[in-house]
């Protein structure tokens, strides 16, 4: 299985036969539009193709990917429902699912938990790996008893996952590590990728020693299209 950086909060896995993206914003190209891992490979890769949004803000869900069934009219889009609600979308575009919810084929099955902002965030069960993509969801400093209450709520469900992607974003200030220790510590955690840091891998990576000493293999991030074999 092979996770693909493409920037800020997104990512693809790459497993047999599937393919997921989560969170699509810009491509992995640093200087052309709509270039990079995804248009050059990813969308031409054989068998079956997910894109996952967890919520509408643009730096989440870019509205380019509904063209993109133009290309791969086989897409499975998942999306939170509130794209719905603001009208980024329309009800024929995607499968939509709320916190509690979940969607499940014959792959693999994704089950909505909460965020500490709008949408969800993701938990997939492919091909016997536990996969999380938060989305918004963390200690974002004025939510700390909700984002504690959500870790509680997806604790109670998986105690341990696989493969975390998280926010680790600088720009929140001093502590803006904290809600990514917290979950740590309370959700044992095999592998830690840091996100939505955009172009501060510095402070993206600088987890790295926490998340070591939480018994985490850490995912250290240096530039966009990077891939990492889990």
């Amino acid at each position: 299985m092979i996770l693909d950086y493409i920037y800020h909060s997104g990512f693809a896995i790459e497993a047999e036969g599937v393919t997921l993206i989560i969170d699509y914003y810009k491509d992995s190209s640093e200087t052309e539009l709509n270039k990079g891992i995804v248009h050059d490979r990813l969308l031409q890769r054989p068998g079956k193709l997910y894109v996952l949004a967890s919520h509408f803000h643009p730096d989440h869900f870019n509205r380019e990917i509904l063209t993109w069934k133009e290309q791969r009219p086989d897409i499975i889009y998942i999306f939170s429902k509130d794209i719905l609600k603001h009208h980024r979308a329309q009800k024929e575009d995607a499968i939509y699912i709320n916190k509690g919810e979940e969607y499940e084929d014959d792959m693999l099955r994704i089950q909505a938990f909460g965020s500490t902002d709008v949408g969800i965030s993701f938990l997939i069960h492919l091909q016997g790996k536990s996969i999380f993509h938060a989305g918004d969801l963390n200690n974002w400093h004025w939510s700390e008893e909700d984002f504690l209450a959500e870790i509680k709520y997806l604790q109670a469900a998986v105690p341990t996952i696989d493969l975390v992607m998280f926010p680790v974003d600088r720009r929140m200030g001093k502590d803006y590590m904290k809600g990514a220790q917290q979950f740590i510590e309370r959700i044992k955690t095999t592998i830690f990728v840091p996100m939505h840091f955009s172009e501060d891998y510095e402070g993206g990576n600088a987890f790295r020693s926490i998340a070591e000493a939480g018994g985490c293999r850490f995912i250290t991030i240096t530039h966009r299209g990077e891939s990492f074999d889990i």
